[in-house]
C-alpha cells in the first residue's frame, strides 16, 4: 500500500478571488429601464450627453448683475433697470445699470459678472456696489460642469443615486443596462429546521434553525439578484443533482451552503461532479476555508452552456465572511461590473491585542469605538453569528501576524462588503 497522495497547498485569499473573477462571465442581455428604477443596476453601454449643463451662463447665488467696469471704484451706484428670477430670460444689460438677480437665473446680455446681495446696499430703484467684482465673478459658465456629446457613464458602472441624478441632469428618461442576475440557492442538512416549524425551546435533538437562509438572501437582496429559493435539500446524491439540474436551467449562478467537506452524508461534491465539473479548494483564511468552485451543465435551458456553482461552508459566520470576500466580487463581475469590485480597507488602530498568529488570512470581526480605535469581538468562533451583528467590520490579518493593542491595521466596513 503505496504512501498517501500529499494534500494540496492552501490557495491564499488573493489567489482565490483572482481565479473567480478570472473565470466570471458577464451577463450579455441588455433591456432598457426608466432612470428611476435603475438604481443598482450595472450599466449596459457609455452613455452621452447631448446637451451642455448648465445650458447658459447662468448666477451661482442671490445678487446683482453687473458690468464689472462699472464697478471699478468699489463703491458705485447704478440703477436697478431689471428684475430676473430663476426661470426668466433679462432683457441686455445697459451700461451704468444692474439687474437684481436669483440663483439660477441666466445672465443678462452684457452683464459679465454677479455680485453677492450681502456686499450691495440698495436705496429705491438703486444699488450702492460695496466691492470690486472680478470678471465673471459667481457665474456658472455654459458647459462648465457637461459639454454636450460628452460620455457622462461609463460602460460597467453600478448605478448609484448620484449615477442617476446626473442621468436625469440632462434628460436621460431610460438607461440600457444589464439585465439582472439569476441565482438558486439552496441549503443541505438533514439537521436545519425552519424557524416556525418547531417553537425555539423544542428543537428535535441535534437540529439547528436554518440561519444561513435568512443571511444568505439578504445579501444577494442587497445585490440587486433574482433569487429562486429551493430551501433545505435533504442528505441524498440523487435529491442534491436533481436540485442542481433544476437550478442550472434558468440560473447563472447555483449557490449553496454546508455539504462542501469529504464526509458519506456531504454530498454536493459527488452531485456537482456528476452534473458538471467542480474544484474543491481548501483557502487559507479564517473563519472558512472549504469553498467549492464549478459549473453545473444547462440541459434544455434557453441558453445552454452552464451555471456557475458556489458552495460556501455551513458555519454561519464562515457563510456569511466568505459570501463577503468570495461570492461578492465575483457576483458584481458577472453583473457586468468593470471597475474595481474589491473593497476599500482604510488603516484604523487596534485598540486589542491578538497574540496568537495563525497560518491563515484571519477576518476579525471588530467594532470602531468613539475614540476612533477598533475594539474586537471577544469570541471569534465560527458559529458566533451574535459577532457579525456587534461589529461593524472585520480587520484583515495576514498570515502569520499576530496584532499588538495600539498597531494599525486594515479594516474592512461591513458597508464596504454588503453593496
Amino acid at each position: 500500500m503505496g504512501a498517501p497522495a500529499p494534500k494540496a497547498p492552501m490557495l491564499s485569499v488573493r489567489e482565490a478571488i483572482d481565479y473567480l473573477l478570472d473565470a466570471a462571465r458577464p451577463v450579455e442581455d441588455v433591456e432598457t429601464v426608466a432612470t428611476l428604477e435603475a438604481n443598482g443596476r450595472v450599466l449596459a453601454d457609455d452613455v452621452a450627453s447631448t446637451i451642455d449643463v448648465p445650458s447658459a451662463d447662468n448666477t451661482q447665488m442671490d445678487g446683482y448683475a453687473v458690468r464689472a467696469a462699472d464697478c471699478a471704484s468699489g463703491s458705485a451706484t447704478l440703477r436697478v433697470a431689471q428684475r430676473v428670477p430663476a426661470g426668466s430670460v433679462g432683457q441686455p444689460l445697459e451700461p451704468g445699470t444692474a439687474a437684481r438677480i436669483f440663483t439660477g437665473a441666466l445672465i443678462p446680455p452684457g452683464a459679465d459678472a454677479v455680485v453677492m446681495q450681502e456686499q450691495c446696499e440698495t436705496a429705491g430703484d438703486s444699488v450702492t456696489v460695496r466691492h470690486t467684482p472680478r470678471e465673471g465673478e459667481w457665474i456658472r459658465r455654459k458647459g462648465e460642469d457637461i459639454v454636450a456629446g460628452s460620455v457622462i457613464l461609463a460602460a460597467g458602472a453600478r448605478l448609484r443615486s448620484q449615477e442617476l441624478g446626473l442621468a436625469a441632469s440632462v434628460g436621460l428618461a431610460s438607461l440600457p443596462v444589464r439585465r439582472r442576475l439569476r441565482v438558486a440557492v439552496f441549503f443541505t442538512g438533514d439537521e436545519l429546521t425552519m424557524p416556525g416549524e418547531a417553537p425555539a425551546g423544542h428543537l428535535a435533538p441535534g437540529a439547528i434553525y436554518n440561519s444561513n437562509r435568512f443571511t444568505l438572501r439578504g445579501l444577494l437582496e442587497n445585490f440587486g439578484c433574482e433569487i429562486t429559493d429551493y430551501g433545505i435539500v435533504p442528505d441524498s446524491l440523487g435529491t442534491t443533482r436533481d436540485t442542481l439540474r433544476e437550478a442550472a436551467r434558468e440560473h447563472d449562478l447555483i449557490i449553496t451552503s454546508g455539504g462542501v467537506s469529504v464526509g458519506e452524508e456531504d454530498h454536493i461534491k459527488p452531485a456537482v461532479e456528476a452534473e458538471g465539473r467542480l474544484d474543491m479548494w481548501q483557502i487559507a483564511v479564517k473563519p472558512g476555508k472549504p469553498l467549492a468552485f464549478g459549473e453545473v451543465r444547462r440541459e434544455g435551458g434557453p441558453e445552454g452552456g452552464a451555471a456557475f456553482f458556489l458552495g460556501l461552508p455551513g458555519n454561519p459566520v464562515s457563510s456569511f465572511v466568505t459570501f463577503l470576500l468570495f461570492v461578492r466580487p465575483f457576483l458584481l463581475r458577472l453583473q457586468g461590473v468593470s471597475g474595481p469590485v474589491e473593497p476599500c480597507g482604510y488603516i484604523v488602530r487596534s485598540d486589542f491585542n491578538w497574540p496568537k498568529a495563525d497560518r491563515r488570512n484571519e477576518f476579525l470581526r471588530v467594532r470602531m469605538n468613539s475614540a476612533g480605535g477598533l475594539d474586537l469581538f471577544p469570541n471569534q468562533g465560527s458559529g458566533v453569528l451574535t459577532s457579525t451583528v456587534w461589529g461593524d467590520g472585520l480587520v484583515d490579518n495576514p498570515p502569520g501576524n499576530s496584532i499588538a493593542e495600539g498597531d494599525l491595521v486594515r479594516f474592512i466596513p461591513f458597508a464596504e462588503l454588503q453593496h
